[in-house]
């Protein structure tokens, strides 16, 4: 299912596999109408691309978990009737049944 208006969102990072992007907010992004999206890197050397949708992107720089969605806009989503007492995000996936890949990875612990 497609957004029926351009929805923005940032790449967290938890972890930084690669030692390239660090950690936080390491690029924002836009998905369009259509599923594609715009995504800006952030950094010492910032770029732009254009990818045909989120999953794409996930696959490729998202770190088996360690990299994961915020969506920004939420409050200006499509509420679900009964859901308007759930937090932005969670109604935003009820809403449009998009998975958000907010999965941060476990911690090891010593």
């Amino acid at each position: 299912m497609y957004p029926v208006k351009p929805q923005t969102f940032e790449l967290v990072r938890y972890a930084d596999i690669s030692g390239v992007s660090g950690t936080g907010v390491v690029a924002e992004g836009c998905v369009f109408t259509d599923g594609s999206v715009a995504l800006r890197w952030h950094g010492a050397n910032p770029s732009t691309a254009v990818w045909p949708d989120l999953d794409s992107i996930l696959a490729v720089h998202g770190h088996r978990g360690a990299t994961v969605v915020r969506w920004l806009d939420v409050s200006e989503m499509e509420p679900v009737p009964g859901t308007d007492l759930l937090p932005g995000e969670l109604t935003h996936i009820l809403a449009t049944g998009r998975r958000t890949h907010h999965h941060p990875p476990a911690v090891a612990s010593a």
